[in-house]
């Protein structure tokens, strides 16, 4: 195995909110109250859908809210990774990852493990360049029992939620998470700073017409025919742990563009190479990351913490005073 490469769950798709508009002769993303499952595969018109996607939205009238899932692991840890992320948008490569305890940091000496004061005391995540960042793993049908479904999100509520029905779930069901027939649904909420508006976020609740000592039942009758057959769950388990463990960081540089552009959706993307040659100085300097956070910090305010996600798609306000997004931040929740 490579050292330095993070081995992560196969990706048969992705699991999105938003939906492609026309406005003025172009098509942009724009946030939705609905699921879109994509393929991997991508056009000039945007992301393919993927086949589930048209099967179960004929089964809800055209509005995808509720998919049926099941999960990996049984550790929720495994099925859903979250941590305080820094990117660096020139490079799209992640600076720094912690959990609000220890860190991983990329420095001029190499990668280093360092305290993590969290993003309110953090000098480097100013101006909110420090976001919590979660990505989530579910299984969608029965054709590829290992290759998932991802879905990705910067939103507090999202990630909030998700850590807590994972953690119940495997409490309740006695540690056999992987085998609860559920679902993942759109929910949506008002406060304060969405004035009035809905933010939609992602919870993992029963299957619609389920109870949930049907769950618990079919959960324990998968997990005997498992054992029966000779799946063995726990070794899975271990083995993603081992391969997450492999990379300081999960996220490549390429799958780390899209991510960036949600992170820093309204900073300038100036750097040298976009200056034409006759107009650079010779004492132009290059533009770096703490140059980028400071004039961040200086177009906004410092937002309280308590205050919901501006960035991730499923947390952010919906409705007709809801501002245009960036194609790339409209991708994820």
């Amino acid at each position: 195995m490579l050292k330095g490469l993070a081995i992560t769950p196969p990706i048969l798709g992705r699991i999105t909110i938003g939906k492609l508009v026309e406005n003025n002769g172009k098509r942009l993303p724009q946030k939705d109250d609905q699921f879109t499952i994509t393929s991997q595969l991508q056009t000039k018109e945007g992301w393919i859908r993927h086949p589930l996607d048209e099967q179960l939205r004929n089964d809800q009238e055209g509005k995808l809210r509720q998919i049926p899932i099941r999960l990996l692991f049984n550790d929720p840890d495994l099925n859903l990774r979250a941590e305080y992320a820094l990117f660096d948008r020139q490079t799209a490569r992640p600076l720094c990852v912690g959990d609000g305890e220890q860190c991983k940091r990329r420095t001029r000496d190499g990668i280093e493990t360092l305290p993590c004061p969290a993003p309110e005391a953090c000098p480097l995540a100013q101006g909110g360049a420090c976001k919590p960042y979660g990505r989530l793993n579910v299984l969608i049908g029965d054709d590829d029992p290992l290759g998932s479904f991802i879905f990705r999100t910067t939103g507090f509520n999202s990630i909030r939620t998700l850590a807590a029905r994972l953690a119940y779930f495997k409490a309740i069901s006695g540690n056999r998470l992987a085998t609860m027939p559920l679902e993942l649904r759109l929910r949506g909420k008002s406060t304060r700073q969405s004035r009035g508006t809905a933010i939609f976020y992602v919870d993992i609740t029963l299957r619609e017409g389920w109870s949930l000592e049907d769950t618990l039942a079919e959960a324990q009758r998968l997990d005997d025919w498992h054992q029966q057959t000779g799946f063995d769950q726990k070794a899975l388990d271990r083995a993603a742990k081992a391969g997450f463990a492999n990379g300081a960081f999960e996220d490549s540089a390429e799958e780390s563009i899209d991510v960036v552009e949600e992170f820093y959706p309204d900073l300038p993307a100036t750097t040298a190479a976009q200056t034409p040659e006759g107009q650079r100085g010779h004492n132009a300097q290059p533009v770096t990351l703490a140059g980028k956070l400071q004039a961040k910090s200086q177009q906004q305010p410092q937002t309280n913490g308590d205050a919901e996600a501006p960035t991730g798609e499923a947390d952010t306000p919906q409705g007709s005073n809801a501002q245009q997004t960036s194609p790339r931040q409209a991708k994820r929740a």
